[in-house]
This record gives structure tokens, sequence and C-alpha cells, in this order.
């Protein structure tokens, strides 16, 4: 298992266009890569222009994978003048 998480921090009044567009990627990565086992978006209201993601894939390879995916391609473009910062951090399942 190989666990991604994202933050985002969304320019100033863009969260509204941002928001659809990556609700968007989520579900194309979910019904198209066969490795993409979870990818949830999530918010906080007090937070409202930070975005957090939380997406699980079988390995290390599929998140690679992700990454070349056409729909994902299209999304990072139309999303990166929107973005103010960006934070990857990815995790490896510990053996048992």
């Amino acid at each position: 298992m190989f666990v991604v998480t994202v933050t985002f921090h969304i320019k100033p009044g863009l969260v509204d266009t941002f928001l659809p567009l990556m609700r968007t990627n989520a579900t194309a990565s979910l019904s198209t890569e066969p490795g993409c086992l979870v990818f949830d978006v999530c918010s906080d209201p007090d937070r409202p222009d930070e975005i957090f993601l939380y997406e699980i894939y079988e390995s290390a390879a599929a998140f690679r994978d992700h990454l070349t995916a056409p729909h994902f391609l299209s999304f990072d473009a139309q999303v990166s003048p929107m973005i103010a910062t960006k934070t990857v951090t990815t995790y490896s399942e510990v053996a048992r």
C-alpha cells in the first residue's frame, strides 16, 4: 500500500472554481485507475482555502501511473494557476 497526502492552499476567491475540478479528478482516478483505491477530498470550514487530499494506491508504481494519466495532466494544467502552495507527502506501508 502507498499513501499520498496533499495539502493545497488555494489563492483567495478561487476555491469554488478549484473544487469541481478536484472532484472530477478524484472521480476519474477512482474509476479509471485500477491501482487507485481511495481518493478523498477534504476541507475544514475554518480554513476554506485549504484542501486536503488523502489517497491510497496499491503501490508507488500505481501512484506514478496516476501522475501520467490524461485526466490528471489536464486537471494539473487547469488548477496550477489557482494554487498558492502545495505540499505532497508520501508513505509506504510498514511490514507487519
